[in-house]
């Protein structure tokens, strides 16, 4: 079973989502809160939670708040936005802070559930539409894209590079083996190593990284 906690301020949304999440039979869900300050109280030895579903615009702690104080408490954490079109600034801020990826909330009730799933499992979750205007805001506009040859002297191979893309895009190590036709360990170990030499905490921050040096060339 999947421990969820539900966070947003407003009770018709936190109650709704209580519903529809716990619905599915992989998933529980532990507590609901109105804040992220209300969360992190909530999180404990009382209460063990594998991801955090989070709403960004919320008093008292708002989710990207929330975020950074329940990932640098409880790194094991997973914790998965849920935005607008509009909140370009915090989603930026709130996968710094070690969300693993965020939602939009129009989206149909069965995404969430395997949004949930997708990241529970280490993934990263990052909507197209929206990951195209991230590009521009992480990478100010008088740096330039840097290209191949200066990617390879940050120390990535041409296949590391691929796995790097890959895991913006969403995909598994599952799925990106059966793409490169490698093994699922073997790509286990191109992660390992991609986090070594770019000096970054997970697959969020590697996500990030293409779209701020890759993406656009």
């Amino acid at each position: 079973m999947i421990s969820v906690v539900i966070v947003d301020d407003d009770p018709f949304i936190r109650e709704s989502l209580k519903l529809l999440v716990g619905m599915d039979p992989d998933i529980e869900v532990s507590a609901v809160a109105a804040n992220g300050e209300e969360a992190l109280s909530l999180l404990g030895d009382d209460l063990q939670a594998d991801v955090v579903l989070m709403d960004i615009r919320m008093p008292v702690c708002d989710g990207v708040e929330g975020t950074r104080r329940i990932r640098e408490r409880y790194p094991d954490i997973r914790v998965l936005m849920l935005t607008t079109f509009d909140d370009d600034d915090y989603i930026v801020e709130a996968l710094q802070n070690g969300a693993s990826g965020y939602l939009l909330k129009n989206i149909p009730p069965d995404r969430i559930i395997q949004g949930i799933k997708t990241i529970h499992d280490g993934n990263v979750l990052i909507h197209p539409d929206i990951a195209r205007k991230l590009t521009s805001m992480l990478r100010p506009a008088s740096q330039p894209v840097p290209k191949s040859a200066e990617l390879e002297q940050l120390g990535l191979t041409p296949a590391e590079k691929k796995v790097v893309t890959l895991i913006a895009e969403g995909l598994s190590n599952k799925e990106i083996a059966g793409q490169l036709y490698l093994s699922e360990g073997t790509v286990k170990n191109y992660v390992t190593e991609i986090l070594g030499k770019l000096n970054l905490r997970d697959r969020t921050q590697i996500a990030i990284f293409y779209l701020k040096k890759v993406q656009g060339q």
